[in-house]
């Protein structure tokens, strides 16, 4: 691969593999050895992407981002831009994420990722990836036929709520793939699992699993480990532990920020990017723009009462259980909500009920490979592998780690916390709700007859999405100069439980008004869902079963 630039080969997090191509990483999803797929090297900006991209839309921007991680030898450009067009043509808005200004005193901006086909952020990312894994396997099945002789993919992942529907909706019917997407049996909205389970195509598979999000997120990675079924199926990541996921959320911090500049017109703006986050990935893509060129005072990470990153930050202690955390948890109301053996707590946001955040595992490569003494670099990159094996051994064995003073002060350079209880977050719901939008404001002007996330100009948050905004009020009354851009993660519809305990008793609202038409009747149709416990061997023999099934090479 000696035409492909460092940002264009992967390495593990765990230092077991080197030199991978883009498509490798993409397939596999999971390194032998573990760990994460990385890039050799983070790609820097060209000296004039400011004046180049300033006009870019979204999709030239992707272009553009994803061409610095993809050699054209592995996809041409005629074909990255064409995988580009088709992943964003199921958009709703034509400018993909578009960023709304909810209180211009406060320099408060929100960036809209719930536009696509599932009204959730993770349709930017899985849109793209389910049409990476169609041109791959294309590609390598031309001229093969039979289903002896093709190549199948069978795509595992397990689901908080949201990123299911959207690898759902991203893989139905797609030729020599099979998805199969674990949840935690009644621990996702009724909206989220009525939107998984009514998929009926024959490639798409739904587990409920009897157990928590985590228990689910081991299961996949068990089941990568596992060389019984490795040998026998094609195993592919669709959780954000998959690269492509990371890469394609990069392009929206560059988006939001010419969005920024062209409302303001402020030509140099001081930014801070506030991401309501469980898994890590969504805020990691942000790390990755900034660790590019982009410019960002903070990237403040909102954690609802799953919190063990936000008592990372305050503590250097990463835990499943808060031994270290006192710090970090002092100040905030208990909501009594219910709290697992395993330390998940079931909260208003459960698509962050998270115990074990996958995507830090990377940030914690280059926190070690920027920290290290040693000059050499792939010496430099061998000791960052090692000490992250040694970091994930010991949360495994004893359920939490601590890392020295210079890691800590690393990870400070560029990231705040903030941790945001169920009570603040039906707070922060009804506060933007009675703050009238101002009549300029884009999301008055575009949506006055649609159902959305606005009523006469009100604008409606969801759950996830106001984690996020009430970590950013805390930050503007410490940086009222800043311009805050908080990330919308999901439409308020997905989430109707919380949204109407928030604003049952306010005037004018009903919400009947932000559902979407998508949205209409789900619970009434056909739905398809196989039940299961949470030991992984089960789910191995289910996935064989039914890939034996779909292919017809079983009764």
């Amino acid at each position: 691969m000696s035409s492909h630039s460092p940002s264009q080969r992967y390495l593990s997090t765990r230092g077991g593999s080197y030199d991978l191509s883009f498509e490798t990483v993409v397939l596999k999803g999971l390194a032998p050895d573990g760990g994460l797929f990385i890039p050799e090297e983070i790609p820097s900006l060209p000296s004039d992407w400011k004046s180049k991209w300033s006009s870019y839309s979204f999709q030239d921007l992707a272009f553009e981002i994803f061409s610095l991680y993809i050699s054209p030898e592995e996809i041409p450009a005629r074909d990255l831009k064409e995988i580009v067009r088709k992943s964003y043509s199921t958009f709703r808005d034509e400018n993909i994420t578009p960023l709304v200004t909810l209180d211009e005193k406060k320099n408060l901006h929100l960036l809209e990722l719930f536009h696509g086909p599932t009204f959730a952020f993770k349709d930017v990312a899985l849109q793209f990836l389910g049409n990476l894994f169609e041109y791959f396997l294309v590609r390598r099945n031309e001229g093969r036929k039979g289903v002896k002789q093709r190549e199948h993919l069978t795509v595992i992942g397990a689901t908080s709520g949201d990123t299911g529907s959207a690898a759902i909706y991203g893989l139905r019917g797609k030729k020599d793939v099979s998805v199969f997407i674990m949840h935690p049996k009644g621990k996702v909205s009724p909206v989220q699992e009525a939107q998984m389970t009514t998929v009926l195509d024959a490639n798409v598979h739904n587990l409920a699993v009897e157990g928590t999000f985590d228990d689910c997120q081991d299961i996949v990675k068990a089941l990568f480990a596992d060389p019984e079924i490795n040998k026998t199926h094609k195993l592919a990541a669709v959780n954000s532990i998959n690269w492509a996921r990371i890469l394609a959320q990069i392009t929206y911090y560059f988006h939001a920020y010419f969005s920024l500049v062209r409302q303001t017109g402020d030509s140099n703006p001081a930014i801070r990017f506030v991401v309501p986050t469980g898994n890590f990935g969504d805020i990691l893509a942000g790390y990755f723009a900034t660790r590019m060129g982009l410019p960002a005072d903070k990237l403040v990470i909102a954690t609802n009462e799953n919190d063990i990153l936000h008592r990372f930050w305050k503590t250097g202690h990463y835990e499943k259980q808060p031994v270290h955390g006192r710090e970090a948890e002092g100040g905030f109301e208990d909501d009594g909500v219910k709290a697992h053996e395993a330390g998940v707590k079931e909260t208003l946001a459960p698509a962050m009920d998270i115990l074990v955040s996958s995507n830090f595992e990377r940030l914690l490569w280059f926190l070690a490979y920027q920290t290290s003494s040693s000059e050499e670099t792939n010496h430099r990159r061998m000791q960052a592998g090692e000490q992250v094996k040694n970091w994930l051994a010991e949360l495994k064995s004893s359920g939490g780690f601590g890392v020295k003073a210079d890691i800590l002060e690393a990870a400070k350079t560029n990231f705040l916390s903030e941790r945001v209880s169920d009570k603040q977050t039906i707070d922060a719901i009804k506060e933007m709700y009675q703050t009238p939008l101002a009549e300029s404001s884009s999301v008055v002007k575009t949506r006055q007859a649609t159902a959305g996330t606005h009523i006469s100009g009100h604008y409606i948050l969801d759950p996830h999405t106001a984690i996020g905004i009430a970590a950013s009020l805390r930050s503007i009354s410490s940086k009222p100069e800043v311009q805050h851009i908080s990330l919308a993660t999901a439409h308020p519809a997905k989430f109707s439980n919380a949204v109407e305990l928030a604003l049952k008793d306010e005037d004018g609202f009903a919400f009947d008004a932000v559902l979407p038409e998508e949205f209409r009747g789900l619970d009434k149709l056909e739905r398809r869902v196989v039940g299961c416990g949470k030991e992984w061997e089960e789910v191995r023999e289910i996935v064989i079963k039914e890939v034996e099934i779909e292919l017809g090479l079983s009764d």
